[in-house]
Formats: C-alpha cells, sequence, structure tokens
C-alpha cells in the first residue's frame, strides 16, 4: 500500500481544488494549510481526505467537501472579534476553521456521538474557544442570542425566517437552500436593525440537516 504524502495532499488540494473555486483569500487558505484536516476524517477514509467527495460520518452525516468549506470560509469575512452560530458540528474540522478565524464558536449537533468525537479532535488541537452543544437547533435553540455569524453546514428546503433575528447588526448568516439536485448557497446580510439583504452566490449540492421540517408542497 502507497503511504499517502500528506503535506503533498493538503497542497494539491489548496491548489487544485480550493484556488480554482474562486478561494483567493489568503488568510483562508493559510487556516486551511494549518488546521490538519486529516485528523477529522474517520480512520477508515483517511487516505481520502483530501480528495473532492463529501466524506461519510457516523449517523449518514458527511463533510463537506474542501472546496465548498473554502469558498463558505471566505464568504463569511470573518474578524477575530466576531461570535459565531455552527449548526451541524459534524466532525469538527469546519468548526476548528471558524475557530481559527473568529473570537468564540457555538456549535451545535443532535448527535452526541458526533459532538464527543469533535470536542477530542478540538482538544488534540489546543483549540479552545468552541463551546459544543447537544441539541437539535432547528426546533429548540436559544432565539434570544444573538451573533455575528450563523453559518449551517447541511442544507435546508427552506429556511426559516427567525435566524436572520439572530444576527447582530452587520453580521451574516449563510445557509445552502433548495433540494436535489440543485441548491443555492445564499447569504443573508443584516444591514439595520429592519433591514436585510439576500444575495443566491453560487449553485452547489449539500445533503440536509436531519430533523429540518418539510415545507408543504402544493400539489394539484
Amino acid at each position: 500500500m502507497v503511504q499517502l504524502n500528506i503535506e503533498q495532499a493538503r497542497f494539491n488540494m489548496i491548489e487544485q481544488q480550493i484556488r480554482p473555486w474562486d478561494v483567493l483569500d489568503q488568510r483562508v487558505l493559510d487556516i486551511i494549510s494549518t488546521v490538519p484536516r486529516e485528523e477529522f476524517v474517520p480512520q477508515a477514509y483517511r487516505n481520502i481526505a483530501f480528495t473532492d467527495v463529501n466524506i461519510p460520518l457516523a449517523h449518514e452525516q458527511v463533510m463537506m467537501k474542501p472546496n465548498l468549506e473554502g469558498r463558505v470560509l471566505q464568504t463569511l469575512m470573518l474578524h477575530p472579534r466576531d461570535s459565531v452560530l455552527e449548526i451541524g458540528t459534524g466532525s469538527g474540522y469546519f468548526t476548528a476553521l471558524l475557530a481559527k478565524s473568529a473570537r468564540h464558536v457555538d456549535s451545535v449537533d443532535i448527535f452526541e456521538e458526533l459532538s464527543r468525537r469533535a470536542l477530542e479532535n478540538l482538544n488534540a488541537l489546543n483549540i479552545n474557544n468552541v463551546s459544543l452543544k447537544i441539541d437539535d437547533a432547528i426546533a429548540a435553540w436559544d432565539k434570544e442570542t444573538r451573533y455575528d455569524v450563523i453559518v449551517f453546514t447541511g442544507s435546508l428546503p427552506e429556511l426559516q425566517p427567525h435566524f436572520q433575528e439572530q444576527l447582530n447588526e452587520g453580521g451574516c448568516l449563510f445557509a445552502i437552500v433548495g433540494d436535489e439536485p440543485v441548491m443555492q448557497a445564499r447569504l443573508i446580510n443584516r444591514l439595520t436593525e429592519d433591514q436585510f439583504e439576500t444575495q443566491d452566490l453560487f449553485e452547489t449540492s449539500l445533503p440536509p440537516l436531519l430533523g429540518v421540517p418539510e415545507p408543504d408542497r402544493f400539489v394539484l
């Protein structure tokens, strides 16, 4: 069996997958290059840690493709003072990228097993500006807490409007919205207390978050 050259594979991931997807912010590329993605990948899939696929996790969850992770991180334009809500902790890898970019991250996952493993991964890297919660964030999260950034790591058939109300003024929310085969990456900016701006950025596809209610469908 050929030994994986991790650093070469990481370099290739950045240069051949992430950068060509218009991820050109050097700060974002530096963070991706320094957070060891392979440490968050299940052992059975470590040989494909840097490939252009959604890597399977427990409970039919996935790690996003590297190019999508890079594009989302760049889109959020995080500042060191920002507070972040991540809905869907998964392996904890994207949580780590957020934590390296912001002041603090609250990350919520419905599965205790995933949250526990993510905490081990984060602790091993001395990333301690993260609070992990086990909860159904779609149905039961604290709606009174406000954040500078909110990001969903699974898709939604539609975005509930109360999430954008949890943004601080000047904050943004990122979600992938729609149904297979084509979904929209959507960014919502809170301009003032009462004014929001919505942008559809690019088309992509991502497995849905669990626990998200299906919208009513009109049937003839």
